[in-house]
């Protein structure tokens, strides 16, 4: 029998960045699958993740400075490929780096990752993926330890594998996302990335030279201890999921263990951080 989804339909403005916030809240807590359209963005989450009060506490539905309007019905799971063939576009990161799907066009750049788009936070659409890959284009990645943290689709340990990282660890405490990670880690052929459902209680006693964390700020702020005990000496440790107005409280925080940031980039309302040890 296939899943129940409930589909929120929503009308926002501006458009941007509300969607991009809205999606990234909106995946905090469980929601699964995202296609955007010229008025919004329309958003799906399993009936059996759902609760009547699954919206509270979504900050852009409570600021002023967005108008949303939304509705939502019960859908049966439907042919999810089909909706994304219509709606997922194929992008590049600085004319280098193609995310695309297997039905896309390769436009044979210098680094191509190939993903199955089932949803569309952690496919390279959003922002802070986007930074993410900027990052480690310049970073030298050869035979370097990487943990990538809040994994996602695992776009980031594919592509940081792609520059000569090994070995890899890729963690997502969502099964949705851990099960997608190792669908995506086959389908690009990598050979180096274990991928492992949990959270930061995993990284007892591990190590690495190159932590990426794009999870949102709070969880962040709860687990930055734990990424600074795993970080080798000279490490990077690079950041995102949050936004420009978050910058003091997470620096803060991440200063407490001896880490100094040395850049950062921005688009939109998003950073992303690069800290070294």
């Amino acid at each position: 029998m296939d899943n129940i989804y409930i589909e929120y339909n929503f009308t926002v403005s501006p458009k941007e960045p509300t969607v991009e916030i809205l999606i990234a809240e909106l995946g905090n807590v469980g929601f699964e699958s995202f296609v955007e359209n010229e008025n919004g963005v329309t958003a799906y989450i399993q009936k059996t993740a759902w609760n009547e009060s699954i919206l509270e506490g979504i900050f852009v539905l409570n600021s002023d400075e967005f108008s949303i309007e939304y509705n939502k019905n019960e859908v049966p799971q439907t042919n999810w490929n089909a909706e994304w063939e219509k709606n997922f576009e194929a992008i590049q990161v600085d004319d280098l780096v193609s995310i695309r799907a297997p039905f896309h066009e390769n436009p044979n750049l210098k680094y191509e990752i190939v993903i199955e788009p089932k949803m569309s936070f952690g496919t390279g659409h959003h922002e802070t993926t986007h930074m993410m890959v900027q990052h480690l284009l310049q970073l030298d990645l050869e035979d370097k330890k990487v943990l990538d943290m809040g994994c996602g689709t695992g776009i980031l340990a594919i592509f940081a594998e792609m520059k000569g990282a090994k070995p890899l660890d890729a963690i997502d405490i969502d099964n949705w996302c851990y099960e997608n990670s190792l669908e995506n880690v086959e389908r690009n052929n990598c050979k180096n990335i274990s991928v492992y459902e949990g959270d930061a209680s995993l990284l007892i006693d591990k190590k690495y030279d190159v932590i990426i964390a794009n999870i949102n700020r709070n969880i962040l702020l709860m687990d930055m201890k734990v990424y600074a005990n795993c970080l080798n000496e000279n490490g990077v440790l690079l950041l995102s999921g949050f936004y420009e107005q978050d910058i003091p409280v997470i620096d803060a925080e991440v200063s407490k263990h001896g880490l100094k940031l040395e850049k950062f980039i921005q688009r939109n309302n998003w950073v992303a951080l690069k800290y070294n040890k």
